[in-house]
């Protein structure tokens, strides 16, 4: 931590990033945390560094906030929160679409930053931000439909209904790879129900997450509706999961902090919702068609350079096919395009900070180790957090890379014989948030979707996830549901009334 003047540091600063120059709106680089409607600095001036991935140049000093700001932040919600829930639907749902059509109009900017703070290539950050406004459009409109629904009386003279009505104040705990989806999906499902929130982001990528902040202030939501703090992470979200005023948090991140976060949120028996750590598998069956189970790998694998709880950690592929498929793979993979993410037809970034270089590149000497071979050349990188998109044949079930979570380029074949074979194996793991497979046999598409015990399963296509679906797992990788209706019940309480009527 540093301490320099509390004042913001804007684009177009000659010291500051040369990307920052391309922003067309430079009051979207916000540096302050936002709490109350109010841009804030630490009390003391301490302030952290966000620094470009791909080349270590700074992009910003952010205010470092602390236990102290995360207690006014819940003040404020809590001071918020019986007007907004006051509010008719119609009129939330109003501020969510002028926050929605802010974001379209941004999306160039919302880009920008992502990428010069997060690495991952131009055209990604472009989709998501689609993506992310995406939930603000869809909760806008699910605002409406919070409805109250009767219930047949099983008791004489008495009538009955339930309602569902806003928990509180809702904290939202954020990740780095997707910095602008993950913080939207939660909030919006949040202020469509009638919530006030507290948001702590990444400190590795709090930039999208302050610029979406400054886009909520024009579309006017009130003081102390939507706050965003800064800071050590420790400090700020135990200070949420021990407030007795926060009634939800919803966390996005690995398995182990999810642990930590929902130990802390039992102690005042929070709503907790846990989008956490994932190990897919992806299971190609000897009938499938090459090319396009190629491709479907690619894209499981590589988007966000890897770094993605829903990228294909593990590729089973039945052995008739495994030696072509290995070949093609591998060919695919060599030619994809490392660089800086604002580089013209980047398809790898950097990954986000040395310890993951380090987890990635002791999988692959594992694997190494356990007899794997690497059917990929390794090459010169173009910085220290850039990894060589890796493919390693033979895997066994053994490596490090067949039982922990992979956040790399690196993608760990294996071959299989029979299905009932690749179901066991797909299916021990702590993990199951999703699962792929490519197959032309329909019956065995549908066997498969029932054996395999995950919360999404994609068949013969990689993308997924919108809005409308209960994004979520099972077992380790998760409590709840984010998107669709069943995301914004997370944030709502049940009430049941009976009325007599004699």
């Amino acid at each position: 931590m540093t301490a320099p003047a509390r004042t913001e540091r804007l684009a177009g600063d000659p010291a500051g990033h040369p990307g920052l120059s391309r922003l067309s709106d430079p009051r979207l680089l916000r540096t302050l945390s936002y709490v109350d409607g109010k841009w804030t600095g630490a009390a003391d001036g301490r302030t952290f560094s966000v620094n470009d991935p791909a080349d270590g140049t700074p992009v910003a000093e952010v205010a470092a906030l602390g236990a102290e700001a995360a207690t006014r932040a819940v003040d404020a919600a809590h001071r918020a929160f019986p007007s907004w829930k006051s509010r008719r639907p119609q009129e939330r749902a109003g501020i969510l679409r002028r926050w929605h059509m802010l974001m379209l109009e941004a999306t160039e900017d919302l880009a920008l930053l992502m990428t010069i703070e997060q690495g991952k290539p131009l055209a990604e950050s472009r989709g998501e931000i689609a993506y992310a406004a995406s939930f603000i459009a869809y909760y806008a409109e699910e605002a409406l439909r919070v409805n109250v629904e009767g219930v047949t009386s099983h008791l004489p003279g008495a009538q009955m209904s339930v309602s569902r009505e806003p928990v509180g104040v809702a904290a939202l705990l954020t990740p780095w790879n997707f910095p602008s989806a993950m913080l939207t999906r939660k909030a919006a499902a949040a202020l469509a129900a009638g919530c006030t929130l507290v948001a702590h982001p990444s400190s590795h990528t709090p930039l999208s997450a302050l610029a979406l902040a400054e886009l909520a202030e024009r579309a006017s939501f009130p003081a102390g509706v939507f706050n965003v703090v800064t800071g050590e992470p420790a400090p700020i979200a135990e200070t949420f999961c021990a407030d007795v005023r926060v009634r939800a948090v919803s966390f996005t991140g690995s398995t182990e902090v999810g642990r930590m976060v929902a130990r802390n949120a039992a102690t005042s028996m929070k709503r907790v919702v846990m989008e956490l750590g994932g190990h897919a598998p992806l299971i190609v069956f000897d009938d499938a068609d090459l090319d396009r189970a190629v491709d479907i790998a690619i894209d499981a694998k590589f988007a966000t350079s890897g770094q993605d709880c829903l990228a294909a950690n593990r590729i089973y592929v039945q052995r008739a096919l495994y030696p072509r498929f290995c070949a093609a793979f591998a060919e695919r993979v060599t030619r994809l395009r490392v660089g800086h993410g604002l580089d013209e037809g980047t398809e790898i970034g950097p990954l986000m900070h040395a310890q993951a270089v380090a987890k990635a590149q002791a999988q692959i000497d594992d694997a190494l180790a356990h007899g794997a071979r690497r059917l990929t050349p390794e090459r010169a990188m173009p910085g220290p957090l850039f990894l060589a998109p890796t493919v390693l044949a033979d895997v066994p079930e053994e490596a490090l890379i067949m039982r922990e979570e992979t956040f790399a380029p690196v993608a760990a074949l294996a071959p299989f014989d029979t299905e009932q074979e690749v179901i066991a194996r797909a299916n021990a793991t702590e993990y199951g948030l999703v699962a792929y497979v490519v197959t032309r046999d329909g019956a065995r598409a549908a066997r498969m979707a029932q054996a395999l015990e995950y919360g999404m399963v994609a068949i013969n296509r990689v993308k997924i996830t919108g809005a409308p679906i209960p994004f979520g797992g099972m077992k380790q990788s998760g409590l709840g549901r984010e998107g669709s209706r069943h995301g914004l019940e997370a944030f709502t309480d049940l009430k049941y009334v009976c009325l007599d009527l004699g």
